[in-house]
């Protein structure tokens, strides 16, 4: 690090306290909508996926299509989307993505064929852009600790919206049929696109923009150790969930009879420990977000830890299995605010860019990081071993974060040092 790096973090705390002090804070409200939207369409019509491959004479296949376009459409739009935000302001660009959504969702329920389909589905994922948005104008307007809280709460809205989307989604389908339920979408997207242009307030100075080209600021952001440490954090972490949910099912359907509904009930374990976390992270904001990051990951470590002992012991009773599982949910959920801010702090004028760029980094790493343990996990029952992997994965994540708070205190004693020889020098 150089003497750049420590003036950077004092840089970042002066730009915080002003924009906390001038920026217009949005409503909570507004901002808990935009994020829980983000991802509500992602699940929301699985359970219509066979009546859809019906309606179009379509192989079902070509219909799963539409899942894996959309995650790839995701992860583009919130690099790019949080890189325009920085440039054009988070308002305007928040309000084309909700107006693109509701187009969409339009043309999937008056989709002729499957083609049409694919194409307005894949349209709808420009709704990730208000996932940066929403995190970025509350970054602007509250500071870290007051962020941290917020950040805490609208992580929960952002939990529970794709816990219920299925369910809600299958309802609609059964009593209107699969269209009803994208039109239940633009509904609910014109609705939260009126809210917001009454109360979405622009928290971006047009002082504080960048002028340079895009791939300078990503350079900026890539070439920064603090913003890797935090990445991988949220990359491992995520990867630690993205295996509980491929290997849940192999590793526990024999203790549950077969049944997928008591699947189904104690997978729920997770998500809500998710909430759980979350509503910590709002009672943690006095803790550094170095250190707030080492305490979720340790609990999720010291939680698949008592599961792989219990494993070996030969306790195959379900709780024994979901009950130290719930822990992954408990670190994510306090994971999820701090590790957001903490890339949104690297640079604090490229703070869309670096939240759009982390979370398209973090899904891609843990996607890898779920494919590798898969070739791990083929035997069905094998409790032990999916607890071994969920472990690595989670000590991988403990690892990142032990970094991240490495790198912050490294950077506020040099920034610390810095004031005192300019106060000297100045003296």
């Amino acid at each position: 690090m150089t003497r750049d790096s420590s003036a950077q973090i004092s840089g970042n705390r002066l730009a915080e306290k002003t924009a906390a002090t001038s920026a217009p804070a949005p409503r909570r409200t507004i901002l808990l909508l935009l994020t829980a939207l983000s991802v509500l369409p992602v699940n929301i019509y699985l359970p219509a996926l066979p009546n859809i491959a019906a309606t179009f004479q379509a192989d079902f296949a070509l219909v799963n299509l539409s899942i894996a376009g959309y995650a790839i459409i995701n992860a583009m739009t919130e690099i790019v989307a949080g890189a325009m935000s920085d440039r054009y302001g988070r308002r305007p660009v928040a309000l084309i993505a909700v107006s693109i959504f509701i187009v969409a969702s339009i043309g999937c329920a008056l989709a002729p064929n499957i083609v049409i389909f694919l194409l307005f589905r894949v349209m709808q994922a420009s709704i990730a852009a208000c996932f940066c948005v929403a995190l970025v104008a509350i970054k602007e307007t509250a500071g870290d600790r007051g962020a941290a809280n917020r950040i805490g709460y609208a992580a929960m809205g952002w939990a529970i919206a794709p816990m219920l989307a299925p369910s809600f989604g299958g309802v609609l389908d059964e009593a209107f049929g699969w269209r009803a339920i994208f039109v239940a979408l633009a509904l609910l997207g014109a609705a939260i696109l009126a809210i917001s242009m009454h109360e979405l307030k622009e928290t971006a100075s047009f002082a504080s923009r960048p002028r340079g080209n895009y791939f300078a600021s990503y350079r900026q952001l890539i070439g920064s150790s603090r913003f890797w440490a935090y990445t991988l954090c949220m990359a491992c972490s995520t990867g630690t969930l993205y295996i509980f949910l491929g290997g849940a099912s192999l590793a526990a359907n024999s203790s549950l009879g077969g049944s997928s509904a008591k699947l189904g009930f104690f997978m729920g374990m997770v998500p809500a420990g998710f909430i759980l976390g979350s509503y910590l992270a709002t009672r943690l904001t006095r803790k550094s977000l170095g250190t707030t990051l080492v305490i979720a990951r340790l609990s999720t470590c010291m939680g698949l830890l008592l599961g792989l002992i219990l494993s070996i012991s030969g306790v195959t009773h379900v709780l024994a299995f979901f009950g130290p599982c719930m822990f992954i949910g408990i670190g994510n959920g306090l994971t999820f605010p701090a590790a957001n801010l903490g890339v949104m702090s690297v640079r604090a004028h490229l703070a869309g860019t670096a939240a759009g760029l982390a979370a398209a980094m973090s899904i891609a790493g843990a996607a890898l990081i779920a494919s590798i343990a898969g070739l791990l996990l083929r035997e069905p029952s094998a409790v032990s071993t999916l607890f071994a992997v969920l472990l690595g994965s989670a000590s991988l994540a403990l690892s990142a974060a032990l970094f991240a708070a490495f790198v912050d205190r490294r950077l506020a004693i040099r920034a610390l040092d810095r004031e005192r020889a300019e106060s000297r020098s100045g003296g």
